[in-house]
């Protein structure tokens, strides 16, 4: 199952997954291009996004404002739909309009076979993008297993991102969407937040700080998240051409 945690309020770009996008909803476009893989249900945390998803015919739950992270929203969206233990949730951002089914799918097949606690996905990103802080960089082993994120370049280059060595170990952007055993989920709510998770502001950490494995497929995709008005400008754009 998919569940796409949906807040209505934001920081950067207010009401952010209700902006249009080519005459629909983000969420609701979200929801829809997910739907190709699997069963999708959107964990809202306010009455205004459920009536959006209702006059789509998208099944959706109401969760706690509270929350501090979507997963921690999935979670409680998994709990009231009555998933099992070994179920397999997906955590889409509602912010993901664009994602292409194979990469859901990818991290379907990659949630099912690991033993890690917690999966996800990384594209390798161009050096322009290294300094972006909006995009979440990721450092991982020789066993693809996530060392660190962080919305700073890391590693940091010392000689310069042309050395050769970053040509056969090279950037890599996080992809925001997750893939937990609803067990996995469960524990992962259960913990407590990380002074790593408040500082960099990304819940990922919560499970590193903890000693928890995340696992990595490295991806290609032209999927863009939207974070600001100037995302969404180009969200529009890519919708036109």
């Amino acid at each position: 199952m998919i569940i796409i945690p949906a807040r209505l309020e934001s920081t950067r770009l207010p009401k952010k997954v209700l902006c249009d996008l080519g005459g629909m909803p983000m969420i609701v476009r979200t929801a829809k291009n997910a739907q190709r893989v699997d069963e999708v249900v959107v964990a809202c945390d306010d009455e205004e996004i459920m009536q959006v998803c209702k006059s789509y015919n998208i099944t959706s739950v109401l969760t706690a404002k509270s929350h501090s992270s979507g997963t921690d929203r999935c979670a409680e969206a998994a709990n009231i739909l009555g998933l099992r233990s070994d179920d397999i949730v997906i955590n889409l951002q509602a912010d993901e309009p664009f994602i292409e089914t194979y990469i859901l799918e990818v991290l379907a097949q990659l949630t099912k076979t690991s033993n890690a606690f917690l999966n996800t996905l990384a594209r390798v990103i161009s050096s322009d993008n290294i300094a972006d802080s909006n995009l979440v960089k990721v450092v991982v082993d020789a066993h693809k297993h996530a060392l660190y994120f962080s919305r700073l370049g890391v590693p940091y280059a010392r000689d310069g991102v042309d050395m050769e060595i970053v040509e056969t170990y090279p950037y890599l952007g996080h992809l925001g969407l997750y893939g937990f055993k609803k067990q996995c989920l469960d524990e992962f709510c259960a913990l407590p937040q990380s002074p790593l998770e408040q500082i960099e502001k990304l819940e990922q950490l919560r499970a590193l700080y903890h000693g928890k494995t995340i696992a990595l497929e490295i991806v290609e995709t032209k999927s863009m998240g939207i974070d600001t008005p100037e995302d969404l400008c180009e969200a529009q754009k890519y919708l036109t051409t």
